[in-house]
């Protein structure tokens, strides 16, 4: 590990955690083409707190009304309810990633993490998503969010332990389908995975423990974690922008087009 090598891998977590096309099929990529290796568990850790950080900060006025909404012990106005009630759906939509990862994630490490899995479950997510922006009525706006939507999406973020899918392609995927608008599908997948990422990283803390930390690296990671947290925060806000007058098409191509390098890396090396 070197700093460049640090800060380019936490630019690449940033863009690809956010944006629909997988940043497991990038990390594919780089293992075959480049011989790029997982940095390590500390490091992982580390870049993906930073995509955390980007999250709490772009999307910091939603969590804040959410946090003083769940405090508050005064007669809810009708914003307080509608707040407390969005945490209560973030923190329902979570729990079925959480019981995947305790169930099949060890499984899931094991047989389904190569790359022609990656390269399938790109494809599929494509499709998916075209799908969706094919039949999704995109009518329903933030407020219009219920118990049903967040167990769907939820469900639909429990796949995303499969490598190639993208958690947040998969999730945005769930809220069209549901009828969601595109900006609101984006906004409720963002906030849905702050906890999801904050858990999985608090996970890890025992065994990053365990294994020790070298002084040496801490520049690396506060490296890979600053990146990754200005990435992600750049990200979001591009994606935000672009659908506002856009389709996700564009994603769902790049997806088969990346699908493509892989499989032809594969047969090349």
């Amino acid at each position: 590990m070197n700093l460049p090598s640090a800060i380019g891998l936490g630019l690449l977590q940033g863009a690809t955690e956010f944006l629909p096309i997988s940043s497991s099929g990038h990390l594919v990529l780089a293992q075959i083409l480049l011989g790029i290796d997982e940095a390590g568990l500390a490091f992982d850790v580390s870049l993906h707190l930073g995509t955390l950080l980007a999250i709490l900060i772009y999307f910091r006025t939603d969590f804040l009304k959410m946090f003083a909404a769940l405090l508050s012990f005064r007669h809810p106005d009708a914003e307080t309810r509608a707040m407390r009630s969005m945490a209560m759906l973030i923190c329902l939509a979570t729990i079925p990633a959480v019981l995947a990862a305790l169930l099949f994630g060890k499984a899931v490490e094991t047989f389904l993490r190569s790359p022609l899995v990656v390269a399938i479950t790109l494809i599929i997510g494509g499709i998916l998503l075209l799908w969706a922006e094919r039949y999704g009525r995109r009518l329903r706006d933030f407020q219009s969010i219920g118990l049903s939507d967040s167990l769907i999406i939820g469900a639909a973020q429990a796949f995303a332990l499969i490598p190639g899918l993208s958690r947040s392609g998969i999730t945005m995927t769930a809220g069209l389908f549901r009828g969601l608008n595109r900006q609101t599908a984006a906004r409720f997948s963002f906030l849905m995975s702050a906890p999801v990422i904050f858990g999985a990283g608090v996970h890890e803390i025992p065994k990053i423990i365990k294994i020790g930390l070298e002084p040496a690296q801490m520049l690396f990671f506060l490296a890979g974690f600053l990146s990754a947290a200005l990435s992600g925060y750049l990200f979001i806000a591009v994606l935000i922008n672009y659908i506002k007058t856009r389709t996700f098409d564009i994603f769902a191509y790049y997806r088969f087009g990346l699908a493509g390098v892989i499989l032809l890396a594969m047969a090349i090396t």
